[in-house]
């Protein structure tokens, strides 16, 4: 004969008696594990919600005993390996002091802008300027490879790299973009 399952009043019912039984039991064991009331709590909590989704899927646990104690053993051995355990809390002053790798919102709007104004005013350099720069800065080649891609000698690309670079400097300058150090 099939037992029919069990109404959600029933279900509660059986909870809470199981929970009245055995609750004080899981805590004990929690405690003993960690001396610590908080944490003792929040593992036997932890137990308890795991026992019921256990219920709510359809789970039949013959022993709830015994299923909460190893259940609450295990959480309390995951809590020693948790890295909340190892690293704890830290307090405001010391979270808002950690820097993020990537740049303030500011910093990147501030980048943005400035980039807008050089792409501005490399519009401006005549095409030999913009071609000895861009080769050199966005394309990041050595003078060696300026020389061989323009057909000319080394020298004379230092030397008109450093006059493309004087004719952005004094234009970005006469706009009033700042240089950075």
């Amino acid at each position: 004969m099939k037992s029919e399952p069990p109404t959600p009043v029933s279900r509660h019912a059986e909870f809470d008696a199981v929970y009245q039984r055995y609750s004080r039991e899981v805590w004990a064991l929690a405690y003993a594990r960690w001396l610590n009331s908080d944490t003792a709590l929040d593992i036997m909590q932890e137990t308890f919600l795991r026992l019921w989704k256990q219920w709510e899927a359809g789970e039949v646990i013959v022993n709830p005993r015994a299923w909460l104690l190893r259940v609450a053993r295990n959480l309390a051995e995951d809590f020693a390996k948790s890295a909340f355990r190892r690293n704890g809390t830290h307090p405001p002053q010391t979270m808002n002091g950690v820097k993020s790798q990537a740049p303030m919102p500011l910093e990147s709007l501030e980048r943005e802008e400035m980039f807008a104004q050089v792409r501005e005013v490399m519009d401006e350099l005549s095409q030999p300027d913009r071609e000895i720069l861009s080769l050199r800065y966005a394309l990041d080649y050595d003078t060696g490879e300026i020389a061989d891609i323009l057909a000319i000698n080394a020298t004379a690309v230092h030397m008109r790299l450093s006059r493309a670079r004087q004719r952005l400097a004094e234009r970005l300058k006469a706009q009033g973009v700042a240089q950075t150090p």
